[in-house]
């Protein structure tokens, strides 16, 4: 059997591929094994560091469970997510950006990040979803329209977020339950409001090997506080995103690469009183208003 030289076995990888029948597969795998081959030769790696690095991707899929995407939060912190997102968004609104009379750009994407959980309740507009949660209550209301302005109705917007002390639901364990979440559909008028808590702060989960490859980085596991908003109806390009209170800390460091400058907005303080919606709160309160626009899919 011919043995390949250093120098030509990563063409005899890629010549491997020749029955290959996907194409878009072959094309991806092509890709990695090019620049993994390339990247082993410019580092000299050595076998003991390629066997380090296996074990850190092992300790990674033992690290997840039906709760802990690890494999998910190594994506974010790399950035690899949020390039992913961009890019999707940038090819699903080709139509958007063609159109010169356009009015409103589509609000920016964001990443996904490890804590969606699907099938949240349905809850009529108006509704808090913060009550009896740690965390300084807000009430959150706007639009959401097309890129001409046109509002869009009975569109879905999915949050979610974690408490006031950044713990999300689904890192307290089986019987805490859906915390914090909903889905709410936007009116005739594309209107939307509901209560919540005003988002702080949190570290991602680094109890893990991918908090060992932070601090071997020398960086903070810091998100800064946001809520996340899933906004959906058929005929447009579906968006996953955040909104970022402007107080809040490491906006110019998140540690997953996911603030855009237009999903940061004021969080407006009031003393006890009354609300927008009418109702008498006993403790301060927060509001923010923040109107998305949906690219025609």
């Amino acid at each position: 059997m011919t043995q390949h030289q250093t120098a030509d076995i990563t063409q005899a990888v890629l010549d491997r591929l020749a029955d290959s029948t996907d194409p878009r597969f072959k094309q991806i795998i092509t890709t990695v094994v090019k620049h993994a081959h390339a990247a082993i030769r410019e580092l000299d790696l050595k076998p003991e560091e390629w066997m380090a690095a296996i074990q850190f991707l092992t300790k990674v899929g033992h690290t997840c469970d039906e709760k802990r995407q690890e494999f998910i939060l190594l994506s974010d912190t790399l950035g690899v997510s949020m390039l992913v997102v961009q890019l999707d968004q940038a090819r699903r609104s080709k139509r958007a950006a063609a159109d010169t009379t356009a009015t409103v750009a589509p609000t920016e994407a964001t990443v996904q990040g490890p804590f969606y959980w699907e099938n949240a309740p349905v809850l009529p507009l108006g509704s808090d979803i913060g009550k009896g949660m740690p965390g300084e209550p807000a009430y959150y209301s706007g639009r959401v329209t097309d890129t001409h302005g046109k509002p869009i109705a009975n569109c879905c917007l999915d949050v979610w977020s974690g408490d006031g002390e950044g713990v999300y639901d689904m890192q307290m364990g089986g019987d805490a339950g859906m915390r914090l979440r909903a889905r709410f559909h936007t009116d005739a008028e594309g209107r939307y409001q509901f209560w919540s808590i005003k988002p702080t702060y949190y570290p991602v989960p680094d109890d893990g090997p991918v908090g060992d490859m932070l601090r071997a980085m020398g960086r903070h596991p810091n998100r800064p506080g946001h809520i996340h908003a899933m906004v959906y109806k058929d005929g447009y390009v579906s968006l996953t995103t955040h909104l970022f209170p402007s107080d809040s800390p490491y906006l110019d460091s998140d540690a997953v690469f996911g603030v855009r400058d237009n999903l940061i907005l004021p969080f407006q303080k009031h003393a006890p009183g009354k609300a927008p919606d009418g109702r008498v709160l006993d403790k301060p309160f927060h509001t923010a208003s923040y109107d998305f626009a949906l690219a025609p899919a």
